[in-house]
């Protein structure tokens, strides 16, 4: 849980660092989210911290209500997080800044705090604080990089995408029952990190997995963050659930 924490501080500040220096001038640029500037991604962010916030405290239902409360019914996490969005832009960056900037300390104080085994309701139903710490980090660093791209800077991938990869592996089997279908087999990734290290994920037992991804961290992490698909990068899957893996991956829901 310690690297985790870490790792979303490192994540946090990187962003912090993009958008701080000139919130006023900059915040109004398209972001690479369609439809979104960076102020609507960073307004995004502070949302779902408080969402975060509110699950760790036990009040994850009140502060789904006050976020959404006026909206129409979302027809999906998306377009729910897009109603969000709708219903408060608009506000000077330099509050939503504020915001976001108070979200982030509350927050981490409160992962501090907690117990990481504890089970928080979430949007997609209950899972440990653990978990909700990694889907934070793979949120935030996939939200950096849309920020980035407005802002017309390039990122170098972190180390701490090794946290984001195994959450993508882990929740293979719960990206599969929500589409409806059925794994063949246990699924390895093998993937190269940004330092050239091999980072390999599979079952404890050591057996050979029927379907191996293998390929680029960062490739994965962009493809299970929905900003890429399988053809634009460098991944490969061999065996029977391949392509479904590839499809399917995601590292938030």
């Amino acid at each position: 849980m310690d690297e985790i924490l870490a790792g979303l501080d490192e994540q946090q500040a990187e962003l912090d660092a993009l958008v701080r220096p000139d919130v006023e001038t900059t915040w109004s640029r398209p972001s690479r989210c369609d439809g979104w500037t960076v102020s609507d991604v960073m307004l995004h962010l502070a949302q779902t911290n408080e969402m975060a916030l509110g699950s760790l405290t036990g009040t994850f239902d009140e502060t789904l209500h006050r976020l959404t409360e006026g909206v129409r019914p979302s027809s999906d996490i998306d377009d729910g997080a897009g109603l969000m969005v709708d219903k408060e832009r608009g506000a000077p960056p330099a509050d939503v800044y504020d915001r976001w900037r108070d979200g982030v300390d509350r927050m981490m104080a409160a992962y501090r705090r907690a117990d990481p085994h504890h089970r928080v309701q979430w949007v997609a139903g209950q899972l440990s604080v653990h978990t909700l710490a990694t889907t934070r980090l793979a949120e935030t660093w996939i939200h950096t990089n849309d920020v980035a791209y407005g802002l017309g800077v390039e990122l170098a991938a972190p180390e701490r995408l090794r946290h984001i990869a195994r959450l993508a592996w882990r929740t293979l089997p719960y990206a599969f029952a929500r589409a409806g279908r059925e794994m063949s087999g246990t699924v390895a990734f093998e993937l190269t990190s940004p330092s050239g290290d091999l980072w390999r994920f599979t079952a404890d037992d050591g057996a050979p997995a029927a379907t191996v991804v293998r390929g680029p961290a960062a490739d994965l992490c962009l493809l299970a963050g929905q900003r890429a698909n399988a053809r634009q990068t460098q991944l490969t899957a061999v065996g029977p659930d391949g392509d479904d893996v590839l499809e399917l991956v995601r590292t938030f829901a």
